[in-house]
């Protein structure tokens, strides 16, 4: 058990967030980010399957199956694309990724940003979350395509153009419903 490291590891990610999200005008999204992370039901298995390279709910899969702090989480942060999940009436897939409306867009990248920080420490660079959000977009069948388009959109802009101008962008246009093309 890691009670003192996961706690400051979850911190220094929420605080991250916050500014980020006060940069774009995100004030509430940024006090109340990942505040479920402190509830004894994500808090204990985070102290637990701490690792401080990467989530503790990995290794909670790895040994459980599943992430009982995880299901916990993505239902009560709407942040994350898995909480945008429903059934949608005669459609052959069953379930289908809602699109998710763009101040939690924004707030993901934001989150996204922050974990890539906080857990690559020195090795991140602008393209880190651009390059995570590439490895794994084969396996994201479930989100709404205009999500990904956006979060990748979004994301390019890091690797292309820096974090100044990601954060100039979706706070002046993206935030805005700026339909032009990115």
């Amino acid at each position: 058990m890691h009670p003192w490291l996961h706690f400051k590891t979850i911190t220094k990610h929420k605080l991250m967030v916050t500014r980020y999200c006060f940069r774009i005008g995100l004030y509430k999204q940024g006090l109340l980010h990942d505040l479920s992370k402190y509830s004894p039901v994500e808090f204990l298995p985070g102290c637990k399957y701490y690792q401080g390279t990467q989530s503790p709910n990995n290794a909670e899969r790895i040994e459980r199956g599943y992430s009982s702090a995880w299901i916990h989480h993505k239902g009560r942060n709407r942040h994350h694309y898995e909480y945008w999940i429903d059934y949608v009436v005669g459609d052959p897939k069953i379930i289908n990724g809602i699109r998710m409306p763009r101040e939690y867009v924004a707030e993901m990248v934001m989150d996204r940003i922050s974990a890539s920080r906080t857990y690559m420490g020195e090795k991140y660079t602008q393209s880190s979350p651009l390059e995570y959000f590439l490895n794994g977009k084969h396996k994201l069948w479930f989100v709404h395509p205009e999500t990904l388009r956006d979060l990748e959109a979004l994301l390019r802009i890091l690797n292309d153009k820096g974090e100044d101008a990601l954060l100039r962008y979706i706070k002046y246009r993206y935030l805005k419903k700026d339909e032009k093309k990115y």
